[in-house]
């Protein structure tokens, strides 16, 4: 895969067991923030799987849709697109009303600074969101960040680990799960929390970072020594089957892929392919912002592309110098400052 073109349609292939569950999914599907990194490869991806499946659903993706042209391309590929400003309440009613919600919107980059509108997004706008929908059943997009670092050797924070966020932007993550939770109480909202770290697309990503700065050169830091990914694609298909596993009270759910990875093992496994030796800055640390998703792969199964595809794959890309979207995962923050 080096163009734009092979990505996408390989971000869009569903799997058997995805085809199977759509069949089981009852209704239209709106995907509130579709215009963001995930929501343009998971609305295709539906669409391909309904299409596939031969059953007859609605993609209805909604976003400001500030990227020029993405509405349209959308829209060529089937997906019913309305512009709205969530924080908008009027336009925010004026959304159609359907069985299945999977909710992407928030903010993370550039919080420090405009912390204020992390928070109108991230912990107010859910609020309004789970009020409007409250007769759906609702996947809500959160983050890892909502964990505290643990212990490399521990295996990563599981369901079960206590909410502890570093710094503002993962206390907005938990106040949006929160509120979500209290309305999924008082309504019997159906609802999963969807807690990722971190999707990988050849464009963005904790391994296109490591492997451009093996590239180039840079030193890479080792003070965040450890990381969880995932395919994107993969990434995509648990939101969608997670639909079908929504409860009431909220159910929680680690995603990510089944490895601590090693950064520095990683650097050195792009080293490899580009014929250059890895430059590093600092040591280790003990512990990092690491995430457990064994129940996830115990309902869902395993990860479709493993790591090692996945940095093969990121090789090719960034030696074709194909097209980045320059949007950074800071994956290396270790006092929350994003």
């Amino acid at each position: 895969m080096k163009t734009v073109e092979q990505l996408e349609a390989k971000l869009a292939e569903p799997s058997d067991a995805l085809i199977q569950d759509i069949k089981q999914i009852e209704g239209d599907i709106l995907l509130l923030g579709a215009g963001g990194k995930m929501g343009p490869s998971l609305a295709r991806l539906l669409i391909n799987a309904i299409r596939i499946a031969g059953v007859s659903k609605r993609v209805i993706g909604v976003s400001r849709f500030s990227e020029p042209g993405l509405k349209e391309r959308l829209e060529a590929d089937g997906v019913e697109t309305i512009a709205c400003d969530l924080l908008n309440d009027a336009e925010l009613q004026r959304l159609p009303d359907v069985p299945n919600v999977i909710y992407m919107a928030g903010n993370k980059f550039g919080t420090t600074g405009n912390e204020s509108f992390t928070w109108a997004m991230n912990a107010y706008l859910p609020g309004r969101v789970a009020e409007k929908y409250r007769h759906s059943r609702i996947v809500v997009f959160s983050s890892g960040n909502v964990y505290p670092f643990t212990p490399v050797g521990y295996g990563g924070a599981s369901e079960r680990i206590a909410p502890s966020p570093i710094g503002e932007y993962g206390q907005s993550c938990l106040g949006r799960e929160r509120v979500f939770e209290h309305f999924s109480k008082t309504y019997r909202i159906p609802m999963i929390i969807y807690r990722l770290n971190y999707a990988i697309d050849f464009r963005y990503g904790v391994l296109l970072e490591i492997a451009q700065s093996v590239k180039a050169g840079k030193p890479i830091s080792l003070t965040m020594g450890y990381a969880n990914v995932i395919w994107q694609g993969d990434a995509n298909e648990i939101a969608i089957r997670s639909l079908l596993a929504c409860e009431a009270p909220t159910a929680f759910l680690n995603v990510t892929g089944p490895e601590t990875m090693s950064v520095r093992w990683a650097a050195e496994e792009f080293g490899k392919r580009f014929g250059t030796e890895p430059v590093f800055e600092g040591t280790e640390a003990e512990n990092a912002l690491l995430n457990n998703a064994s129940k996830c792969h115990r309902k869902f199964g395993y990860p479709r592309v493993s790591l090692l595809q996945m940095i093969d794959w990121v090789f090719e890309w960034v030696e074709a110098d194909g097209v980045t979207l320059n949007k950074p995962t800071h994956f290396q923050e270790r006092k929350g400052r994003f």
